[in-house]
Order: structure tokens, then C-alpha cells, then sequence
């Protein structure tokens, strides 16, 4: 009996311990009650901007970064894979074509997950919005609930535009899908009007009639109707809506919201005062903010930075291509690219592009790729050591996204922090849209405008040129070049007397005589603008099928040839299958 009683005794402990532990909110995670108020509704959406980049949610590898060097990059004419053979074997399959392979697989399906957890967030952001302004009325002003609903509403807008141009017709998400997320891709036909790019059109609109004309809460990353409307015009170009594209796009720069940098050297840059009016939609990346690994940095880009020999220290992934450097080779007699002028011998140069006062280049070069002899920003000169595997890879690196030595903006906690910067990722800037705006002019036979708007870029690249850098320091730089003794300026105009590396000049183009020699002006000067910046296959895409294959089959001929790339060889062909990705078979299996 005593027995008996005592197991009565320990069965009521038991019951009553599960009961109080079952009645403890789980640590570690967010009760919905804690988000139903403006707090949470902010924290939300702050949460779907921090999706432009790689995140703790979708980070397992680098098809996540907002650059997208996996996928415009790499697999276009102006970059490879880089550093060894053997490492990242995923990004190899992306730069081969073999886009079916379980190694590819993982990285698109990264991308592809990473975009649908950016619309995931936003619309969560949509419906908390909804839920607290009912239950708390008056807690979020108009003013502020219109503005939340707006960013919001154009993020999705961009990550829905991000799958469109991977993938094509893409299941479209709503706040209001809640019950069964298995939605067919939509049928329509995959170029012109398509309903996803009709709904991103929508969406766009929405947002430009919710949001304000300057950022919420004077925070300069958040979107505004400008932003908004911005990328409107973006869309419409993919859609090949060219007229409307033109009113949109016109609208924006009378506006004088947006502007140029005043130098090119300002446009990528981990100095937070170079972050100005170029700027249309950005991943503010951010170090030595608390986050202990820091992976507010730019995750997505801490493989694209020089070698072990190299101040960065690792790993030499996205290295410029021979092509690449070959497109900045500038007729002296005119002052315009060798590619404008001379079309069928300018991509001829298979020698490296090292130090050379003979050599006459746009300044572009030195601000996108690094070079052996040449300064590295203010890090000193770029030397052979600082590749990994030049056999492999090439002998260039990586250089729009490393930051400046001065701007300190480099995280000092994680694995390899030398790895992770502050200098933010530009997923949208003004001189992309000038260049778009001119490819409608082009294309609504408007060869003037045209013209003007592709001299206005020329005219900003003409500014300012790398100098020495780092002339009170690297002792390597001084012994090659005596003059930079004392010299740390990394910009200086293109005639210094200094600059024994290069010799520089970029002029205007004089009136386009045919609308073809407009439109091969216009993507030219795309390549030197927005080079390396993961825009590159997507332009290719939207200029057609013909146009993509003609420029991968020249790119392949040359390349995979023993002066180059010899590992190229094995690369797929450009066909019309390449348009788009493919959806990856796990995201099939799951629907």
C-alpha cells in the first residue's frame, strides 16, 4: 500500500512538471505575440531587406550572393570561376553549362530558396502589418504603415525579378496565398509580356503610389517611390517595352533624385561617405555590428577577393577573363574602345595585361581588375603571389568589392574576417540605368539621346585614375616606381605624372552614324561600366538568343585554346536552352 501511494506521489510530480513545462514559452524563438506591434512589424521587414544578401537562413553556399557572380558572372564573357580547379566544384558545373548536374543543382536551388525566402518575408511583413493595425489601431501611423506596405511590397517586387530572369515564367507569391503554397509556374510564353513581369509591373506600381519620395525615417537604404520607379523601367526594358521604358526612365532623372558618383573610384567603396546618390537599390553590408561571425558582411562576395599572398588572405574565386581585360583596350587615335573600332581583332591579345605606359586603356581597367605591377586600390601593388592557381584561374583578380585599406571597413570577428567587408553590393545604380535608358533610345530610334547618355558615362570615367596608393608603405611599389615615394593617393586625374603603369584615356563618342553602331556602342559601354558586377549573361539574355550565342561561340573559340583557358574545353555550347535555368529538381520534387 505504501508502494502504491508513493507511485501516486511521483506520477502527480510528473504530471505536474509537464504541465508547467509545456506551459513555458520555448526559449530562443519569437512568441507572435512579441511581433503583433510596430517593433515586431519593423523587425519583419528589416528581415526581408536583410534577404538581398546571404543570410543565416540561406548561406550553405554562394548561389545566395546578391551579386549574382554564380550566375551572370562566371557563366558570361567576362569572368571564370577562379582560383583551383577542385575547389567550389559547384561554381565549376555553373561555368561549364552543366547546369544539370547534383553540383550545379545545389547552388541554383540556393538561389532559387533564397528568393522565395525573401518573398516569404515580405509578404509575412504584409499580413503582421494587416493583423497589428487591426488588433492595435493607431500604433502604426498612416504615414508609417503606408511606407512599411511600400517597402515591402517592392521588395517582393525584386525578388520575384530575380527568379523571372533566372528561371522565366515563376510561380508568383502573394500575402494572400496562405493555404496551399504549391503553385504551378505560370504558362505564359517566356519573352514580351508576360504575366510574372505584368505582376512585377503591378506590384512596382503599388509601391510607387504607398511609398514617399525621400527614405522612411531619413535611413538612406530604405526604397522610395524613386526607387520604385527606377525599377520599373528595369522591368520594362526586360520586357522589351522600350517607349515606356523611355517615359519611366526620364521621369527619373529629371527628377534629380539620383546622380553619378563624381568619380569612378567613389562608386564601389567601403567608405561610408562614398555612399551617395548612385545608389538605387544596395545591399548594405555591414561589419563589426555585434554579430559574432560577421555574417552581416558581404558573405556572398568573401570568396572574390585575391589570394593567400595577398592582404585578403584568401580565396581568389571570380577572376577576370582575358576577354574582359581585352574589352578595356582603347584606340589611341579616338580615344574609344578597340571593340567599337576595331571588331574583329580587339579580343586578338592573348599576353597578359601587366604594367605598361605603352599600353592605352580605358581607367575602368584598374578599378575592375587587378593586375600584376599595377596598385591595388591603396593596398600596394598587385603581385603574382596573390593568385592561386594562374595556370587555372589567370593571372587577374577581383576588384570592385574589395574596400579600400583606409575605410577600415573590414570585419574583425568570423573565420578569415580579412574575408568580409562593408563595402555594400550595388544591385542597382544610376549609370545602370542611364545605359538601360540608352538602349531604349536606341531602340525607339532616338540616336541622339542616346548618345548623350552614353557620353555622360564616358565622361565620368574620364575623371580620376588609380594612383599609387600606397606610396608611404609597400616598398615594392616605390622600387618599381621612385616617383609614388610619399604618394598615398589611390585617385588622381589621368595625365599624373606619376602613373607609369598604363596610359589612360576614355573620350565621348562622336555622332552614331547607324542605329546598329548605337546599339553595339550602348552594350560595350555596359561591359566597361558594369563590369564584374554580375550583370553580364542577363544582358546577353535580354538582347536575344542570336546575340547570346553569336558572343558565347566567339568567347569558347578563342578561350579553350592552350593561350588561354584550356580547361574551357569542356564547356557546353550557348543554345537556346540557356535563356533560362533550369528549376532545380529538388524545388520539382516539392512542389
Amino acid at each position: 500500500m505504501l508502494g502504491a501511494a508513493a507511485a501516486v506521489v511521483v506520477l502527480g510530480a510528473a504530471a505536474y512538471a509537464c504541465k508547467g513545462f509545456l506551459d513555458t514559452p520555448a526559449q530562443g524563438t519569437l512568441d507572435v505575440n512579441a511581433l503583433t506591434s510596430k517593433i515586431g512589424v519593423e523587425g519583419a521587414l528589416i528581415a526581408t531587406y536583410r534577404s538581398l544578401d546571404c543570410n543565416n537562413a540561406t548561406n550553405g553556399n554562394w548561389g545566395c550572393a546578391a551579386s549574382n557572380w554564380p550566375f551572370s558572372s562566371i557563366t558570361s564573357d567576362e569572368a571564370y570561376k577562379g582560383s583551383e580547379a577542385t575547389d567550389q566544384p559547384q561554381a565549376t558545373d555553373i561555368e561549364l553549362y552543366a547546369w544539370s548536374s547534383d553540383k550545379a543543382q545545389d547552388y541554383l536551388d540556393r538561389k532559387w530558396a533564397s528568393m522565395y525566402e525573401g518573398i516569404s518575408r515580405a509578404n509575412a511583413t504584409l499580413r503582421l502589418l494587416a493583423k497589428v493595425s487591426a488588433a492595435k489601431p493607431g500604433e502604426i501611423s498612416r504615414t508609417d504603415s503606408a511606407g512599411i506596405a511600400g517597402e515591402a511590397i517592392f521588395l517582393r517586387a525584386h525578388f520575384h525579378f530575380e527568379l523571372w530572369r533566372m528561371w522565366g515564367n515563376v510561380p508568383y507569391y502573394a500575402e494572400t496565398d496562405t493555404l496551399d503554397f504549391r503553385k504551378a509556374n505560370d504558362p505564359s510564353p517566356p519573352a514580351g509580356t508576360t504575366a510574372v513581369g505584368t505582376k512585377i509591373i503591378a506590384d512596382l506600381n503599388t509601391a510607387i503610389g504607398l511609398l514617399a519620395a525621400t527614405p522612411r525615417n531619413g535611413q538612406a537604404g530604405r526604397v522610395t517611390k524613386w526607387t520604385a520607379r527606377a525599377y520599373k523601367g528595369r522591368v520594362l526594358i526586360y520586357m522589351h517595352q522600350y517607349a515606356a521604358a523611355v517615359v519611366v526612365f526620364d521621369s527619373v532623372i529629371a527628377s534629380g533624385t539620383y546622380a553619378l558618383e563624381a568619380s569612378f573610384d567613389k562608386v564601389w567603396s567601403g567608405f561610408k561617405a562614398n555612399w551617395g546618390k548612385e545608389t538605387i537599390l544596395a545591399f548594405n553590408a555591414s561589419v563589426n555590428d555585434g554579430e559574432p561571425n560577421g555574417n552581416n558582411a558581404n558573405y556572398g562576395e568573401r570568396l572574390n577577393l585575391p589570394h593567400s599572398g595577398s592582404p585578403f588572405k584568401c580565396c581568389g574565386f571570380h577572376q577576370p577573363s582575358q576577354n574582359m581585360a581585352n574589352a578595356f583596350a582603347v584606340d589611341n587615335a579616338t580615344g574609344l574602345p578597340k571593340a567599337f573600332t576595331s571588331p574583329t581583332t580587339w579580343n586578338s591579345r592573348d599576353a597578359v595585361w601587366k604594367a605598361s605606359i605603352a599600353d592605352t586603356v580605358d581607367p575602368r581597367l584598374d578599378w575592375t581588375i587587378g593586375r600584376d605591377s599595377v596598385p591595388y586600390k591603396d593596398w600596394g601593388m598587385h603581385l603574382p603571389s596573390w593568385i592561386r592557381a594562374p595556370g587555372y584561374g589567370g593571372p587577374y583578380s577581383p576588384k570592385k568589392n574589395a574596400q579600400e585599406k583606409a575605410s577600415g571597413a573590414v570585419s574583425k570577428v568570423g573565420w578569415q574576417p580579412e574575408q568580409e567587408n562593408g563595402v555594400h553590393i550595388h544591385v542597382f545604380r544610376y549609370a545602370d540605368l542611364l545605359l538601360l535608358d540608352a538602349e531604349a533610345k536606341v531602340e525607339t530610334n532616338d540616336l541622339v539621346g542616346a548618345l548623350t547618355l552614353v557620353n555622360q558615362v564616358r565622361a565620368r570615367a574620364a575623371v580620376t585614375a588609380q594612383g599609387c596608393g600606397d606610396g608611404s608603405t609597400d616598398a615594392a611599389l616605390v622600387a618599381k616606381y621612385p616617383t609614388c615615394a610619399g604618394d598615398d593617393r589611390m585617385a588622381v586625374p589621368l595625365n599624373d605624372p606619376k602613373i607609369r603603369w598604363a596610359t589612360y584615356m576614355v573620350n565621348p563618342y562622336p555622332a552614331f552614324a547607324t542605329q546598329a553602331d548605337a546599339r553595339n556602342a550602348v552594350a560595350i559601354e555596359r561591359r566597361l561600366e558594369l563590369g564584374m558586377e554580375g550583370q553580364r549573361l542577363f544582358d546577353l539574355h535580354r538582347y536575344g538568343t542570336a546575340v547570346a550565342t553569336q558572343v558565347m561561340t566567339d568567347y569558347l573559340t578563342v578561350e579553350k585554346g592552350a593561350l588561354r583557358r584550356a580547361y574551357k574545353a569542356a564547356q557546353l555550347p550557348y543554345a537556346s536552352k540557356n535563356d533560362f535555368y533550369p528549376i532545380p529538381q529538388v524545388e520539382i520534387d516539392l512542389s
